[in-house]
């Protein structure tokens, strides 16, 4: 499949009078087509079955440079899989995003994609942790939503719990940070464990609550007792 082709395909998904709300609800300039998300899902999902990993990646990465809304967001989800072998260029492609992040929905979108391929290889943790010194809160805030699948398990493995620790020692430096992403994205991390891990969660706020912004410490222990 070709650019020009995904291009229109997607095109002939807009909904009339959308992407002016959409502009308008977040806030970065950049062009928006007004496609529904469940119709971007729809068709990535075709997109996924029908071509190879490397025409999916081939594709995802000229979907990104076009610096459309739906077109770096259908990027993501080409990537958005458990299971793609081999698997190292998707994760180098969606690296090579991170630097371009401005905007909390393609963030999050390029993030989940990223999610899959850091648990398929966890010793991907240590180019992640590289994110967190960078100038880019954005950048920083990835490194957070990327490992969201390690607030998940109620019987961590020694392997798991290790990278947990690990990037709530990342928490623990970013609580302190003014920025309300970064603040909102350690919040959303401990709330995401505080449902399976609820006593670590409690000894973390102990220990720093009071350095967070209210509303990080509300959202953090929104699930506690």
């Amino acid at each position: 499949m070709t650019l020009d082709e995904a291009l229109e395909a997607l095109n002939a998904l807009i909904e009339p009078g959308r992407a002016e709300g959409m502009l308008d609800y977040h806030k970065v300039p950049r062009r928006y087509l007004g496609i529904p998300n469940p119709a971007l899902n729809d068709i990535t999902k075709g997109w996924r079955q029908s071509l190879t990993v490397d025409e999916r990646v081939a594709l995802a990465e000229q979907l990104w440079q076009t610096d459309i809304f739906e077109g770096r967001v259908a990027a993501a989800k080409l990537l958005t899989q458990a299971r793609i072998r081999p698997d190292e260029a998707a994760w180098d492609l969606i690296v090579s995003w991170v630097p371009d992040f401005d905007s909390w929905a393609i963030a999050d979108h390029a993030c989940m994609a990223g999610q899959k391929r850091l648990v398929a290889d966890p010793s991907r943790i240590d180019e992640v942790e590289t994110w967190t010194r960078s100038d880019s809160h954005w950048t920083r805030r990835a490194a957070m939503v990327i490992t969201l699948p390690w607030t998940k398990q109620n019987f961590p493995k020694p392997e798991e719990l290790a990278v947990r620790e690990r990037v709530l020692d990342w928490a623990a430096r970013y609580v302190e940070d003014p920025e309300w992403f970064i603040q909102k994205s350690v919040a959303w991390w401990l709330r995401d464990l505080s449902k399976h891990d609820p006593a670590r969660v409690e000894a973390f706020l102990k220990d720093y609550a009071p350095k967070m912004k209210p509303f990080a410490r509300k959202e953090s222990s929104k699930f506690l007792g």
